[in-house]
């Protein structure tokens, strides 16, 4: 038994090192190609990988964060729960910022220019608009939520199985990669930032015993109060 359960950490481990590789490797390759595009494209191609393993592993989604919501108060409950979530939001981001402002981070406090780079054909252009508000529900509120949270969480807890302090290090681990992920056009600030955001996420993940749909809920709202607002051109 006891060579089954390290077996078992072992593989979880490699399977979070392979597909984290798998993700930035596949991203790397089409940043040339179609940057603004390389994120949403890379991660969702390894999800599809990522569903055939799983499949063949016996591995199943739900098991991962997408639970199964039977009845209507089961749907509903998941409203008040990305409140929660937005709160948990707000309380690593409003400190960040006013830490930045107080120390005079200016990095911190503007926008950076890749931000504007990607996203600024969407200023009153519906087709723009449409396309990133698809993207945003795909790859962003499913997508990141069902590999970083879901996924990495899920099998480094299986990993770090035993260990001190396992959960925490369950959840850093993923919010580093995903702050690394956003440095590519959001720079320290994005890497700060969205790393910050990802700590509340999974945090709350855990909280509410793997329930990935309060989370990408509350992460296709924001980001869509984001795409509306620069198509809007709305102060932000």
């Amino acid at each position: 038994m006891f060579n089954i359960a390290k077996s078992e950490k072992l593989i979880a481990l490699i399977e979070v090192l392979v597909f984290a590789a798998l993700a930035f490797g596949l991203k790397k390759v089409m940043d040339p190609i179609f940057w603004r595009f390389a994120g949403p494209v890379s991660l969702i191609s390894t999800l599809v990988l990522l569903s055939v393993y799983m499949r063949f592993r016996g591995l199943h989604w739900s098991e991962m964060g997408l639970i199964p919501l039977p009845g209507i108060r089961a749907k509903l409950m998941v409203i008040p729960k990305a409140f929660l979530v937005f709160l948990a939001f707000v309380a690593v981001v409003a400190p960040i910022l006013l830490i930045s402002k107080v120390l005079g981070l200016t990095f911190m406090t503007e926008m950076p220019a890749g931000i504007e780079e990607r996203w600024g054909d969407i200023e009153g252009s519906l087709p723009h608009y449409l396309l990133w508000m698809g993207i945003v529900w795909t790859s962003a509120a499913f997508g990141e939520e069902m590999f970083f949270r879901g996924f990495l969480i899920t099998r480094l807890q299986t990993a770090f199985k035993g260990l001190p302090l396992a959960a925490i290090l369950s959840v850093v681990l993923p919010a580093l990669f995903f702050g690394y992920g956003h440095v590519y056009y959001q720079g320290l600030r994005g890497f700060i930032m969205t790393g910050a955001i990802a700590l509340a996420f999974g945090t709350m993940f855990l909280v509410f015993k793997r329930n990935l749909w309060p989370i990408i809920l509350l992460h296709g709202v924001i980001d869509s109060l984001g795409m509306t607002a620069r198509y809007m051109n709305w102060d932000m």
